[in-house]
């Protein structure tokens, strides 16, 4: 005997439509507006800086690096305590010159994760079709990676200055010259994260802009410290000061130099004199401001 069927047999059910009329309702809550639409891209990026927010795998490298940073400034402080010494091994505004090739690891490996997923995932353009602009997202990004260079350069400084303090070190010389170190590695910050970012924003390929930030940074410091050591055995001191002008770890270092009171890492101690160092702050400000400016047409293209 065959199954009675039902009346409403399973293709009669899926085939029954209703229209449901709705009507579209306005939005009435609150609108945040640019401003907020830049704190919460400046937060996401500083956050994702430092893997925060993503996997455990992105957090390794940054983290990583960051106690590296650290670990040295601890050890000096622990031996500037053990010997009951008068002064800390380095100087505040030399630690971030001896400690360059990890800052520049950590440029070449986050500069890409802020700028290249969205360019990969193609998804500039979404974030200009709401109220943000070019210029904001190109702040954002700046001063997020920027801030997380800053976290990265003065944490050890941080640890050297209250190692000192702890070690009964006058606290006048340690404070001014703490401070000195913080000014440094501020411009420091500014300017690789412009550096990086403008590197890293020509391609979307995340390998391709770690690559090219290490050569960058590595080639341009070895050339200029070789042509300076040439220069200093030929006698021509006079030259070494401009030869510093094309390198950013050495750009800084000039800076320091003529107006933080820092001692040279030039070859044999010939830094910047005063009238220099004036071309040495305007060199380095307008790079910051050139960076930026490339980044804002860079992305005024990619986001049309």
């Amino acid at each position: 005997m065959a199954a009675e069927q039902s009346p409403r047999t399973p293709a009669t059910a899926a085939g029954d439509t209703r229209i449901h009329n709705i009507g579209y309702r306005s939005y009435d809550g609150p609108r945040l507006g640019r401003a907020y639409a830049r704190r919460s891209l400046y937060s996401q990026s500083l956050r994702g800086a430092y893997g925060l927010g993503r996997s455990v795998k992105s957090k390794v490298l940054p983290m990583l690096l960051f106690v590296v940073m650290c670990v040295p400034a601890a050890i000096m402080v622990a031996v500037a305590v053990a010997t009951k010494a008068k002064d800390l091994p380095v100087d505040y505004t030399e630690y971030a010159i001896i400690m360059q090739a990890v800052i520049s690891l950590y440029v070449a490996s986050q500069a890409p994760v802020a700028v290249s997923r969205d360019l990969r995932f193609k998804t500039v353009p979404l974030y200009f079709s709401r109220p943000i602009e070019t210029a904001d997202y190109v702040l954002a990004k700046f001063a997020a990676l920027a801030s997380a260079l800053f976290a990265l350069t003065a944490a050890p400084l941080l640890v050297l200055y209250l190692g000192a303090l702890l070690a009964k070190l006058d606290f006048t010389d340690q404070t001014k010259g703490f401070a000195q170190g913080i000014v440094s590695v501020a411009l420091l910050s500014l300017l690789l994260a412009g550096i990086g970012l403008v590197i890293a924003a020509v391609t979307p390929r995340r390998g391709f802009g770690i690559a090219a930030v290490i050569a960058v940074l590595t080639i341009s410091y070895g050339a200029v410290s070789t042509l300076q050591a040439i220069a200093d055995a030929q006698g021509s001191d006079g030259s070494i000061a401009w030869i510093g002008l094309f390198s950013p770890i050495t750009l800084i270092d000039g800076v320091q130099t003529a107006f933080l009171g820092a001692t040279s890492t030039f070859p044999g101690g010939v830094g910047p004199d005063s009238a220099e160092g004036v071309v040495y702050v305007l060199f380095t400000l307008g790079l910051i401001a050139a960076c930026y400016g490339l980044l804002v047409r860079r992305y005024k293209k990619v986001g049309l």
